[in-house]
């Protein structure tokens, strides 16, 4: 059902269509800022909530995750009914507001308790988002956009990290988190008041028809390989982007001698001039490159992540901070290529009525397996090495990615296989 305020493609000019993708980019920036400067700041919160790795690993992967994919489902489902424009609108409020009272936490369940509330509204930004992106542009410039989209993760990281070891060192973490949650309501309001809903499928030649149900969706999902395949290869490589990422801040303090503040400005900034970057070129490349061999979408991001796997050894490795965190930049450049061919990908398997729904389903398996189990699983190890490593556990439980990535590299290029005879099919 289209409310008064849809717009059809024809009646947008590229103009406002780059604005858009402007201000939902922003959002993701405002999503990431959110959701990353507990990273920056869990030693600070460790030492004074007396936490170990494990709980540090629940505040900000599994604890959150499991609301933020859980949730997505209903909510993407509402988004393919009512309008996205709203529900982004009303999600980035949502977690804005809950960010800024993670400062006012006394203990582990009072931080966890804001930091799922978080979780609950970032669920209702990216899967309406997504789906947005693909009415405003056509399928052969919807990689691309998706991707940067996507870079919103890394620019997000950057200025969480760096306004986070900022504000922790001149005001404490608690008034970090305030001080980060408070602009994103004020954004929300101006993303209500600027951005239009677009016409469902006004950038597909098939006719779109109502939206379907969850059943119907998740059937025409696991019918295709290539998306069961391609969420599974994505999981894996957000394991490692989460399980690395997640963990550098507390490694570089803990084995380098780094402070918040120099972890911050350097991890920020190579973190996300790294990864936006690498957001970009993921898209770019795969439909520059895509238009001849549609399996270059998969074996693009597929040769990255291969290339990533001895960068990250470098990482943990090393023992010059330099070439440590110059090989963390390099390692969020390469892992960053999947999203936005991936994305495109999925919604190229599907109608336009089910690309919420899709981004949705999506977003479940790679954050539940990623998000989720990436920095718990390296927590528990870290926690369970502990005694007889010291400090030094926590390299050995991060090198786990190692083993991952080489994991995600030969799914994706299984996935590549697949997709071809999935277009055959379809053709």
């Amino acid at each position: 059902m289209q409310n008064k305020e849809t717009v059809s493609n024809t009646e947008v000019s590229n103009l406002y269509r780059n604005y858009v993708l402007v201000m939902l980019t922003l959002v993701y920036v405002f999503n990431f800022i959110d959701r990353q400067v507990l990273v920056i700041l869990q030693e600070p919160i460790k030492k004074e909530l007396h936490l170990s790795d494990t709980q540090l690993a629940l505040l900000s992967g599994f604890a959150f995750a499991i609301f933020y994919v859980t949730l997505g489902i209903p909510i993407a489902r509402m988004a393919d009914k009512r309008s996205r424009r709203n529900t982004v609108a009303i999600s980035l409020g949502l977690w804005s507001i809950m960010t800024a009272c993670s400062g006012l936490a006394r203990n582990f369940v009072q931080l966890l308790l804001a930091r799922i509330g978080v979780g609950v509204g970032e669920a209702g930004g990216s899967p309406p988002a997504h789906a947005m992106i693909s009415d405003y542009f056509p399928p052969e410039k919807r990689s691309t956009a998706l991707s940067i989209y996507s870079a919103g993760i890394y620019l997000g990281i950057l200025i969480g990290f760096l306004m986070g070891g900022y504000l922790n060192h001149h005001l404490g973490w608690r008034m970090a988190f305030v001080a980060v949650g408070i602009p994103g309501i004020v954004f929300a309001l101006l993303f209500y008041t600027t951005v239009k809903e677009p016409k469902r499928g006004a950038t597909d030649v098939d006719v779109v028809k109502e939206p379907h149900s969850f059943a119907e969706v998740l059937k025409v999902l696991y019918s295709s390989k290539t998306f069961v395949c391609l969420a599974f290869a994505s999981a894996l490589n957000v394991f490692c982007i989460y399980g690395m990422m997640n963990w550098v801040p507390s490694f570089l303090q803990r084995l380098h001698g780094l402070t918040t503040g120099q972890v911050g400005t350097s991890l920020g900034l190579i973190l996300g001039v790294g990864g936006g970057v690498g957001s970009f070129a993921g898209g770019w490349l795969t439909d520059r490159f895509g238009r001849q061999d549609k399996r270059r979408y998969l074996t693009i991001p597929g040769y990255a992540i291969l290339i990533s796997i001895p960068c990250a050894a470098g990482a943990l490795f090393f023992q010059d901070t330099y070439l440590s965190v110059t090989c963390i930049g390099l390692v969020a450049l390469l892992q960053s290529t999947y999203l936005g061919p991936a994305l495109s990908v999925s919604h190229s398997l599907v109608p336009a009525s089910m690309r919420a729904l899709t981004s949705a389903v999506f977003f479940m398996v790679i954050n539940l397996i990623g998000l989720g189990m990436g920095p718990l699983v390296v927590g528990l190890v870290s926690d369970w090495l502990k005694p007889s490593l010291g400090a030094g556990s926590l390299r050995w439980a991060m090198s786990i990615v190692l083993i991952v990535g080489v994991a995600s590299c030969a799914l994706f290029f299984s996935t590549a296989k697949k997709y071809a005879a999935d277009l055959k099919l379809k053709a």
